[in-house]
């Protein structure tokens, strides 16, 4: 707490350049990211697929694959810079004081004195923020929509759908976030300087609440889910379950068909009961033996509890941003250098906490995706120790095919946006080395031991 609090006062210096630093942040980092796609730009204009690929993938599939890499390159180029000139707008344009000051306004003419306050006024803010951010973006989600996916054959959302999902997300967002973001607020007006620790607890029930939630009120608003039927698949899996273990419940498809044809399966719950969701395009799209293979994946993630792990380095990081939080909160010549001189809102020093915390974001970016890869090698080696190489390996292919996934990636990019290896990596340690190959030495395995049993007749 003293170290805390010494940090705060020596933060807080009258004139110090917090939106020239803030900026510069923000700046930085888009070029940085810039640098680094262009680096994977250049490996998208490649003709030949990586080696291991080559016996895997058509020359068809590749280039189709690296065509929609290079549209999705170009259209994140377009959207970053959409987006750091909106962010500089509202830094340079003092938007933030002037929409606190017009909700401010609005709240003393129209709404009942019951309602004033910085909670009710900050709910106001947030939500019309909200609205305002989600209108800015629309032009770059309806071309990523309508024009990317749709071009490469992904997208199956109407227009009618798109709009039906926006205004359930906005609906949800009144619903849940105004309780939620009240309870932050209350919980830091009333706990003084040690609010993080109330915060930080807080914050756990809600993601154990968001756990239990999630799959009984807010999943069916958007998609459907239905009882996997029996079958070979059915019996497969639960079959899989038994085998590690797995606390599981329900098994559900998912209508994933209903606006996009890429592919997937997951688990979720609570740690004694778990459900498994498997995409219908994935079972419309690979075998029987290889969905199990990718479930064993995800199952891997559970028994080597990789999902624990990272729950409990997320409960480390909300901690520790928190605690940084307190530091900031009150510090003054921040408020002022973004136009706030007479009111301090909370919800103003939190967003403002944000933007200056970036450069340690981009490190904790870095480091989980590190993490991350090596908990997918990790489940993976777990898939194989099952059984499971071949069918996995092929599922991989397939998925790759499937949603024309990047085939290739630059070092430097793939370390910090990557939290999957990128596929010949993936087939590397799988020991994969293709079908031909893989049946010409399953034919020579066989070959040599006839030899070895008759040798042991003739001993």
């Amino acid at each position: 707490m003293d170290v805390l609090q010494r940090l705060a006062r020596m933060l807080d210096r009258p004139g110090f350049p917090w939106k020239s630093l803030i900026v510069g942040f923000s700046v930085g980092q888009y070029l940085f990211e810039g640098f680094l796609s262009l680096r994977q730009y250049q490996v998208l204009r490649q003709k030949k697929p990586p080696k291991a690929l080559q016996g895997e993938v058509s020359q068809e599939v590749f280039d189709k694959s690296q065509a929609y890499g290079r549209a999705k390159a170009k259209f994140g180029f377009v959207s970053a810079l959409y987006g750091q000139v909106q962010n500089l707008a509202v830094i340079y344009g003092d938007v933030l004081p002037k929409l606190w000051a017009v909700t401010g306004l609005w709240l003393t003419r129209y709404a009942p004195a019951s309602l004033s306050g910085e909670i009710p006024h900050t709910l106001v803010f947030f939500f019309v923020f909200n609205v305002i951010t989600t209108l800015l973006s629309l032009p770059t989600s309806v071309y990523h929509t309508f024009v990317l996916e749709e071009k490469f054959g992904f997208n199956k959302q109407t227009a009618g759908l798109f709009v039906t999902d926006m205004v359930k997300g906005q609906a949800l967002m009144i619903v849940l976030g105004a309780p939620i973001l009240s309870g932050f607020l209350a919980i830091i007006q009333r706990t003084g300087t040690s609010f993080f620790y109330y915060l930080w607890l807080f914050g756990v029930v809600m993601q154990v609440s968001m756990i239990t939630i999630y799959p009984i009120v807010i999943l069916p608003l958007f998609n459907k889910l239905s009882p996997l039927e029996e079958g070979p698949l059915k019996k497969g899996v639960e079959a899989l379950a038994a085998r590690l273990k797995f606390p599981l419940n329900q098994l559900y498809v998912i209508d994933g068909s209903k606006r996009s044809a890429h592919s997937n399966a997951y688990f979720y719950g609570l740690p004694w009961k778990k459900h498994i969701v498997i995409y219908d395009t994935l079972i419309e799209k690979s075998e029987t033996e290889e969905v199990v293979a990718v479930l064993s994946h995800e199952l891997g993630h559970w028994s080597l509890s990789h999902t624990t792990k990272l729950f409990a380095i997320a409960q480390f990081h909300m901690f520790y941003i928190f605690a940084l939080f307190s530091v900031f909160i009150n510090n003054r010549s921040l408020y002022q250098s973004f136009g706030f001189h007479h009111e301090f809102p909370i919800i103003i020093g939190f967003i403002l906490f944000s933007d200056a915390l970036a450069p340690m974001d981009t490190v904790v970016k870095l480091l989980m995706n590190v993490l991350s890869r090596k908990f997918e090698f990790e489940a993976d080696a777990f898939a194989v120790s099952l059984g499971y190489s071949t069918e996995l390996a092929r599922s991989l292919i397939k998925l790759q095919v499937q949603n024309l996934s990047t085939m290739d990636a630059d070092w430097l990019y793939a370390s910090y946006h990557f939290s999957h290896p990128i596929l010949p990596e993936r087939l590397g340690a799988l020991g994969w080395y293709g079908e031909k190959k893989a049946a010409t030495a399953a034919a020579a395995g066989k070959e040599e031991e006839k030899v070895v049993k008759a040798a042991d007749r003739e001993l």
